[in-house]
């Protein structure tokens, strides 16, 4: 595949998929690269419906195939929240910091074996021709009363991976690239890609 667009403004992640994708994708550009790139108003009910219409959007602004993802942490004592509302949980400017203290918060008083919950990301690859494909991601474990570990971001310092005794925030870079959601849902995308284009 010669361009792929990437729905995101964040260069980091954008550095992290041109890794992925090496040798598969011959230029990865994002949102940034894109004058006048318009934002998505992520209002879908699942990381699925929120995916595509970044990914539809961001193909039909630009003429070319788009890559989004949408992700986030649903816990099943609170019925599967704060799914996607993962990043704005606290609010629509809440960071970590709030959004993991609101979390801690709403499970006080549950024990350890209540606290079940699962790290999801989905992909959604669209292509102006009307492709469209999506890639899934899902790890499972449970959320802990007190910060773990000064790696990672967003929940991952609460978040005790199943079968490991350490948190996501825990877990050597490697380690967590071989088992997260992200990756899982990437490895998808890049088997796809290599049965098209090799």
């Amino acid at each position: 595949m010669n361009e792929l667009l990437v729905a995101s403004r964040n260069r980091g992640k954008i550095k992290e998929i041109e890794a992925l994708l090496d040798g598969l994708v011959e230029s990865v550009i994002c949102s940034e690269d894109v004058d006048a790139f318009p934002d998505t108003v992520e209002d879908g009910a699942t990381f699925e419906e929120n995916a595509l219409k970044k990914a539809r959007e961001a193909s039909a602004f630009t003429g070319k195939p788009a890559l989004a993802d949408d992700s986030g942490l649903m816990v099943d004592a609170l019925d599967g929240r704060p799914g996607v509302q993962s990043a704005r949980f606290a609010g629509e400017c809440a960071g970590d910091e709030a959004n993991n203290a609101l979390l801690l918060e709403e499970l006080h008083g549950i024990g350890p074996d209540k606290r079940q919950a699962s790290f999801i990301c989905v992909l959604a690859y669209v292509t102006p021709e009307g492709v469209e494909r999506t890639f899934s991601g899902r790890v499972d474990g449970r959320i802990l009363d007190a910060f773990k570990g000064s790696g990672g971001f967003g929940y991952d310092p609460l978040f005790l991976v199943d079968g490991f005794d350490r948190t996501m925030a825990e877990l050597k870079l490697e380690e967590k690239n071989g088992i997260s959601h992200r990756a899982q849902a990437f490895r998808q995308f890049r088997d796809y890609l290599k049965g098209k284009y090799i």
